[in-house]
């Protein structure tokens, strides 16, 4: 991150360029595909090696670490529920090259409702039809394949246990029309694009584990990855990082602003707030690696934080703060917008209490 992401980070911020150098580096350095397992020629690294990673990266560029990231979460669902040819075929080529694959979940209609999605996946024969849209898809346009979810059950009403399959698709397959790249506010290097499936013939060979069975495999994709934490936690040290240095260079009434008790007590409040941020997603990451559900530590563990020490100086584009705070927005929305990241929490704490003790 110091050496080599850094010192290009703000060139890749205003051009939108896709890091691919930086990707190519961090493939032949083994970073890239952390979660592949071994059988497959990858790492098999657990989630908790994995996030620090993407904590590092991220301290670099949360663009350049939100490109790699998008690798974890496509992969996830094919090493949670593919079959060994499917793993060999998709999985096994990520690590002969650095290639790059996408969740293809979200939709116009169905962010955080992925039980909303319309996307539709009809049966003929031995292959399925997809129709539909899916939208904010990053790394859609520099993908090989995608893992997508869609809609195959007949009937609209059925439950989404039951309602949704999960498929990988090949990217050039005739039919899939890939849109322009959007403009972000943050994170401009990586590449967000909405996809369009228009009859698109997928092989009844590339349906994870069973029809009806996506919905699962799509929400336990992120219930075994914590990288929205973990790379909130990397951009937020690297702010505490920034502001501490700013806080001993920036002199006001003949002494730096760092020996002001109000500024010292906001940098020793980040500094607490990080430390507490990294436990989160190390509980959640650890809690996938020994087998337990998860879903309320990896709510809880989406972070967090911003505040004013640069002043003036924080609005303009010559201090690395300004990037830092743009990129910091997508946190709130990433991997389920605020409201759903706390409604997850929620169902997951209550639950507990549902459940009645043993006696």
């Amino acid at each position: 991150a110091l050496e080599e992401i850094i010192p290009v980070a703000a060139q890749y911020d205003r051009t939108g360029e896709y890091p691919m150098p930086l990707i190519k580096r961090a493939w032949e350095l083994g970073l890239l595909n952390a979660h592949i397992p071994e059988s497959c020629g990858g790492l098999g690294l657990g989630s908790f090696e994995a996030c620090l990673i993407t904590e590092e990266l991220a301290y670099g560029c949360t663009g350049v670490q939100t490109a790699m990231e998008a690798n974890s979460l496509g992969q996830m669902p094919l090493i949670i529920a593919g079959n060994e040819r499917q793993q060999r075929k998709y999985l096994g080529r990520m690590t002969e090259e650095p290639i790059m694959c996408a969740y293809c979940v979200t939709e116009p209609g169905a962010g955080s409702d992925v039980a909303g999605i319309q996307t539709r996946a009809e049966r003929k024969g031995d292959e399925y039809i997809v129709n539909g849209q899916k939208m904010w898809i990053t790394n859609g346009g520099k993908a090989s394949w995608y893992f997508l979810l869609a809609r195959t059950h007949p009937d609209p009403s059925a439950p989404a246990s039951k309602a949704f399959t999960g498929f990988v698709v090949d990217a050039d397959s005739p039919g899939i029309h890939v849109g322009r790249k959007e403009l972000n506010m943050g994170q401009r290097c990586s590449d967000t694009r909405g996809i369009a499936f228009e009859d698109v013939r997928i092989p009844k060979d590339n349906v994870l584990l069973a029809e009806g069975a996506g919905f699962k495999i799509a929400m336990g994709a992120f219930d075994r990855t914590a990288p929205v934490a973990a790379g909130a936690v990397g951009l937020a040290r690297r702010a505490l990082d920034e502001a501490t240095r700013y806080a001993l260079q920036r002199k006001t009434f003949g002494k730096p602003i760092v020996e002001h008790q109000a500024v010292s007590f906001l940098l020793a409040e980040m500094a607490m707030k990080v430390e507490l941020a990294r436990l989160a997603y190390q509980r959640a990451a650890w809690e996938v690696d020994v087998g337990r559900r998860n879903t309320f530590m990896a709510s809880i563990a989406k972070a967090f934080a911003a505040d004013v020490i640069f002043g003036g100086s924080g609005f303009n584009c010559d201090f690395p703060v300004e990037k830092l705070m743009r990129d910091a927005k997508i946190y709130q929305v990433k991997g389920g917008c605020g409201p759903r990241g706390g409604g997850c929490g929620r169902g997951a704490a209550f639950e507990k209490w549902r459940t009645p003790s043993p006696s």
